[in-house]
């Protein structure tokens, strides 16, 4: 059975309104599957956020945006959970600690966060807090980064991983940093920057911690295959790292080298590769020993994964394997390739970004409207012109042809003839249009009865036993009638990576799952570019042009989640069409299933975004200002709506640039 509807929006197959229950809306959007531990469904249908895992505690997404509107927070609103975030850097730490007890690991692990990541103040303060424990360290790539991280950092014995391209004055400020307490490593990533190093450190009468990052012959896969290797972007060859051992030696600097660092791509969606890459770096590792560096760390870089899709595949939105798996590979490999040799086992760094961030944040957004294609079968009127009558007899021929015999199913070859027809008459529809022999009534009842074929042929299709061969040109009707869902946001603000890289997110509705869905949509977003839109879902290792939705209710909001996303999305979106960033809520779980909000981060105002693109909202106001009296001197303008326009220009450089209703 298919529920219909109305509007012309492709319907979604059903078996029984009354058997569908949250726990299939869970399934559907693959929520059962990626959001464990930290999203679930109520029995209601509303999306529950676990802050603290398994360990207990959960909060109302619906509920919590409800109140968090009036708080006068308006949609779309980033909330983050800082309790996700320190549960996902337990969680890393956690797994780390098991592999080394399991593997008889006689070193340690200590990791860093990459600043790039997302360089929100209180994200990066969270994380250093919390991470003291640990002594755990941030990752800086650029003089900026290098700030924050210098600022923040007390801890002498929390690592300051310093990547990125390097002058002298980030060299020097990173020795210095070191007489300041802190423990900076400067990792050589590019040849040019060894006698910088050399000549900072003779001028100071110092050096800093050193580090190579070595470009590896392993391959990566994924969307970031390509970033290494012999054409990567940022390492020494082999031949380089013995140049620099060597010329480090010359200038009475080799027992500064501490660190090998490699990076093979971010989201490594297969552990293999990583397996081939951590037995170079341990082969690399041993022969600088041998060569004299001290060493003492080796930095296994980014590329942790996260299971965007809950297939648990090798594909671009999810990976093969489990944070506990990653740490017990990186654990066991580094062994094998130390311990036969003789060779003290190094201190396990890694650069995790992703797999600590992504899960934290939630970005709820608004749907303001629904636009569908002109359904319904027009009356007929007196004297209709004959290719009208020969889409209606058309029409009629499918739903007898699905109501012929209920016991067997429709006929495809009938229903392809029929669509063969279908399309043929609007042709001769929109011909006999250009050419003056139809009215634009007359065109408008014939898109509307081509589309009714359309959608009573998709209804019969849906009603085709499993394993039914059907035309491509059938198949594609179902997308020709989804609807499209005009969404609160800018999804080159919030979300780029899937208008730059096709980075596919979650994306759901937070309330109403436990009610069948009867529409196939996506999302268009609020700036005037084409590529502004939600068109890629998530679909157990791959991706779906349409997502399952809900008819719009009259009076009601219909709110959409947007999840792990709290990697890159915010630090890399951008002003198109000058929607800034939104508003933002820091959530911390309390006592008795409560929550206190920790921070809350206003977005920017029209004024703000103005400013930055160097405009003076002052004087805008004084130019339109102007303008009114002018046209109020020419009679044009009252002085009443000449006061009411500058008011509502005045309140308009306060608001959000989003639409508040």
């Amino acid at each position: 059975m298919v529920l219909a509807n109305s509007s012309g929006t492709a319907a979604v197959p059903i078996a029984s309104r009354n058997a569908w229950s949250a726990s299939d809306g869970a399934s559907l959007y693959g929520l059962d599957r990626w959001g464990d531990p930290y999203f679930s469904v109520s029995p209601r249908g509303h999306v529950m956020v676990q802050p603290r895992g398994d360990r207990g505690g959960a909060l109302d997404l619906v509920e919590l945006v409800q109140e968090l509107q009036g708080r006068d927070l308006s949609l779309p609103l980033l909330i983050r959970f800082d309790d996700i975030l320190e549960d996902r850097l337990e969680r890393l730490h956690t797994a780390f600690e098991r592999a080394i007890a399991q593997y008889g690991y006689a070193g340690r692990y200590q990791g860093v966060f990459p600043v790039k990541c997302n360089q929100q103040r209180h994200v990066v303060e969270q994380l250093v807090e919390t991470g003291r424990r640990w002594h755990f360290g941030l990752e800086a790539g650029s003089k900026a980064e290098l700030l924050i991280a210098l600022s923040l950092l007390e801890d002498p014995e929390a690592l300051l991983i310093c990547n990125g391209y390097k002058d002298r004055r980030y060299i020097e400020t990173a020795i210095l940093a070191r007489r300041l307490g802190r423990k900076p490593v400067v990792v050589i990533e590019q040849a040019d920057e060894v006698p910088r190093i050399i000549a900072a450190s003779r001028d100071l009468g110092g050096a800093p911690l050193i580090g190579i990052r070595a470009k590896l012959s392993s391959r990566s896969t994924g969307r970031w295959g390509s970033s290494v290797g012999d054409r990567a972007k940022f390492g020494l060859s082999i031949p380089d790292v013995l140049a620099t051992v060597e010329a480090l030696r010359q200038a009475d600097l080799l027992d500064d080298l501490r660190l090998l660092h490699f990076h093979i791509g971010s989201q490594i969606n297969d552990i293999a590769v990583l397996k081939d890459a951590l037995q170079e770096a341990g082969q690399i590792y041993g022969e600088l020993t041998r060569l004299g560096a001290p060493m003492g760390y080796l930095d296994v870089g980014g590329g942790l994964g996260i299971d965007y899709d809950g297939s648990r595949t090798a594909s671009a939105a999810s990976t093969n394997y489990s944070l506990q798996n990653y740490a017990n590979d990186v654990v066991a490999t580094v062994r094998e390739c130390c311990e036969p040799h003789g060779i003290a086992v190094p201190t396990l760094v890694s650069e995790s970004g992703r797999a600590i961030a992504s899960h934290f944040s939630v970005l709820v957004f608004d749907v303001l409207g629904a636009g569908a294609l002109p359904g319904g079968v027009p009356e007929p009127v007196a004297a209709e012109p004959l290719i009208l009558r020969n889409l209606r007899d058309t029409q009629a021929a499918i739903i007898a042809n699905g109501d012929a015999d209920a016991a067997t199913a429709p006929s495809v070859e009938r229903l392809q003839e029929a669509w063969n027809d279908a399309l043929k008459f609007k042709d001769d529809a929109l011909a006999a249009f250009r050419l003056g022999y139809l009215s634009l009534p007359e065109r408008a009842r014939a898109e509307q009865l081509t589309w009714a074929c359309c959608q009573a042929i998709a209804s019969q299709l849906e009603a085709l036993p499993p394993g039914t061969a059907i035309p491509e040109e059938l198949k594609a009707l179902a997308a020709a009638l989804a609807g499209t869902y005009y969404a609160n946001l800018s999804v080159f603000r919030s979300a780029p990576d899937t208008w730059a890289i096709d980075q596919l997110f979650p994306v759901l509705p937070i309330h109403r799952l436990d009610e069948q869905p009867s529409r196939l949509g996506s999302f268009a977003d609020l700036t005037c570019d084409s590529d502004g839109k939600l068109a890629r879902f998530i679909d157990r290792g791959q991706a779906k042009p349409l997502l399952e939705l809900h008819p719009l209710r009259d009076g009601e909001p219909y709110w959409i989640g947007l999840f792990l996303a709290g990697a890159y999305q915010e630090v890399m979106g951008n002003l198109h069409n000058l929607f800034g960033s939104t508003n933002a809520v820091h959530i911390r779980l309390a006592d008795g299933g409560r929550y206190r909000v920790e921070h809350v981060v206003r977005g920017d105002t029209n004024a703000d975004v103005l400013e930055a693109m160097e405009h003076d909202p002052a004087q805008l106001l004084e130019r339109l200002r102007l303008a009114s009296e002018t046209a109020i001197a020419r009679g044009s303008l009252a002085i009443s709506d000449a006061r009411r326009l500058m008011a509502h220009l005045k309140a308009s450089l306060e608001q959000t640039t989003y639409l508040e209703g």
